[in-house]
Parts: C-alpha cells; structure tokens; sequence
C-alpha cells in the first residue's frame, strides 16, 4: 500500500469521525479516498484491522455512549442522533460491542468517571470488538 493510499483512507477515515451521523456507506466513503469501493474495502481493512461498516458503528456507538451517560435522551432517540436507521441493529452492536445492552447501560450510574478528563475517558471507555479495551483494560 502506497502512502498515497494511506492519505486518502485517512481521508475516508476523517469523514466517519467527523459525519458519523449521516447516511455513509462503502461507495460514498470509496469515493471520498477516490477508490472502487472494492479497492476501497480490502485497504481500509489492511490499513485498519477492521472494516469501513465496523469501524463507522464503532465511532457511533462510542458516540451513543456519552449520549447515554447523560441520561437525558431515550434509547431509540440516540439510536437516530447517531445516525442509526434500525434499533435492532443499533442495540445488537451495541451489546456485541460494550457487553451489556443500551437500557442497561442508560440506567446505571455512571458518576465513578466524571472526575476523568474527557480525553483519557475516551481511551478506556471505546468500544471494541469482545468488550475489551485497547488497553486491555475492560470497559
């Protein structure tokens, strides 16, 4: 993979981190890195370990997360902030990702991290693939 390549899929990349709420999906995003979106596919999980579809609901359901910390919103209400048509299929990633389903994570308490700055919080609270964190320190 060329550096070039690598440029453009952090291109790609940037606009799920960015619009994570909007309707993307693998031909918008291939056109972004100005890749088929074969081409598109294969290298962004070269590049990232992961596809562009898991690595978008991985920053939407991290997004939910703060969401539902604060408590003031529904489940299906953040479902659609972050950009999620189906709350089926929002609640099964979720739970595949953070180990307990949306309603569960809503209603408890969540005071123990307020004290943490948002920047170091954000390390240990991403949600990846087996409940883990990339720490290796659940979340």
């Amino acid at each position: 993979m060329t550096l070039e390549d690598l440029v453009r899929l952090r291109r790609a990349r940037d606009v799920m981190d960015r619009d994570y709420a909007q309707p993307l999906n693998v031909p918008a995003l291939a056109s972004v890195a100005l890749m088929s979106p074969g081409h598109f596919s294969r290298s962004f999980r070269a590049a990232y370990g992961e596809t562009p579809y898991s690595y978008l609901m991985t920053r939407r359901v991290e997004r939910a997360k703060a969401l539902l910390r604060r408590g003031d919103m529904s489940v299906t209400d953040v479902c659609f902030a972050v950009g999620c048509t189906s709350l089926g299929s929002f609640s099964t990633r979720f739970t595949e990702l953070v180990g307990e389903s949306p309603s569960v994570y809503r209603a408890r308490r969540h005071d123990a991290g307020a004290a943490i700055p948002a920047c170091v919080a954000k390390i240990f609270t991403r949600p990846v693939r087996n409940g883990g964190a990339e720490t290796g320190v659940a979340s």
